[in-house]
């Protein structure tokens, strides 16, 4: 794989997306939208994009949605395009056509830069891209990556990761976030977040985020939601007491019933539950530079940033500061932008 070029901003970059029988047609669509409308939005061609199989023609996805490509070995990219491979149903079958591999392994060469989308992790893995990088793909799929690509770095958790000019996102709508830091990195922070409100997209959100909240990992982990009411109350009393004894007098049981019958039912323990809770609206708080890291804590039940940063270093493994370094949002600059869009 040839090393990316970011020549300049009037450079026209190539963007190819390996599709196949099966592919989900999110994959393609969300980033596809975001290099169109940065194209609009510039006010120039700086990005063509391409479709491509393995022979070109018409491709199945999911959806049943016909899409038209081109054949993969026709499509000439050099050092400033970048290839993303997207997943799908057929991710499985892609990884075991040795011609495909093949064609990808050969495209790869050219480009400068490689990406996947949800499961195409897996095809970058097949053709041997993953060895020796950090990578992730959606975060039910994770472990099944790892297996299949044992020189990988599997990391469950991040939106986006780049390593090497190799870049990985995790689920489906991933890829718009993935697409927006390719826009950035070539062209500017504004330019992405122009790109995200034409989107409607919430937040530009930065690579290393969590894939999801810990609201819909507890969702997800409880099979009968028989405490999902109480769930959300403890999210909007995080500075309350939450300890077993005052949550089984909530849940009308026993400390002892209860606290069985939570864990059973959540795989975690109520004392555990509750710290994620707490971290994950902290996370959200630090955000914002504009509120201490102390009344942070405070607001969010932790009583003290002692406790809030033993919280962190359990859980994330980085300090809340160090977290705030890495992801806290310019509100000053964010409110010019909002002013002069």
């Amino acid at each position: 794989m040839s090393t990316f070029s970011a020549k300049s901003d009037t450079l026209t970059r190539h963007i190819a997306f390996l599709i196949f029988d099966g592919a989900k047609l999110l994959d393609v669509t969300g980033p596809l939208q975001v290099f169109a409308d940065a194209n609009e939005i510039l006010g120039w061609q700086a990005y063509t994009t391409t479709l491509a199989s393995l022979y070109g023609g018409p491709v199945t996805t999911d959806t049943g949605v016909l899409l038209n490509t081109r054949r993969l070995a026709g499509v000439g990219l050099d050092t400033s395009d970048t290839l993303i491979v997207c997943g799908g149903q057929g991710i499985e079958t892609a990884c075991r056509d040795l011609r495909l591999v093949s064609a990808l392994q050969k495209t790869a060469e050219k480009a400068g830069r490689l990406a996947s989308v949800c499961t195409g992790a897996f095809l970058l893995g097949a053709a041997g891209f993953l060895d020796g990088r950090s990578a992730v793909t959606h975060w039910k799929k994770c472990d099944a990556l790892a297996r299949a690509c044992p020189k990988a770095k599997v990391d469950p958790d991040p939106i986006f990761i780049e390593d090497d000019g190799v870049w990985t996102s995790a689920g489906v709508t991933a890829g718009i976030d993935l697409a927006l830091a390719m826009v950035e990195a070539e062209h500017s922070r504004e330019i992405a977040l122009e790109l995200a409100r034409s989107l409607l997209v919430y937040v530009k959100r930065p690579g290393g985020q969590s894939q999801f909240s810990e609201a819909l990992k507890q969702q997800t982990q409880s099979a009968s939601g028989r405490f999902d009411a109480l769930h959300m109350w403890m999210r909007d009393n995080l500075t309350a007491n939450l300890r077993v004894d005052a949550l089984a007098e909530r849940s009308g049981m026993s400390p002892r019933n209860f606290a069985r019958l939570y864990t059973d039912e959540t795989g975690q323990t109520p004392a555990r539950a509750v710290e994620h809770m707490r971290v994950e609206a902290a996370r959200a708080m630090l955000e914002n530079p504009a509120v201490s890291i102390k009344t942070i804590a405070v607001r969010t039940g932790f009583g003290n940033d002692e406790r809030m940063r033993r919280s962190f270093a359990r859980l994330l493994g980085i300090t809340p500061q160090a977290y705030r370094d890495r992801f806290a949002v310019d509100v000053a600059q964010s409110l010019r932008e909002e002013i002069t869009a």
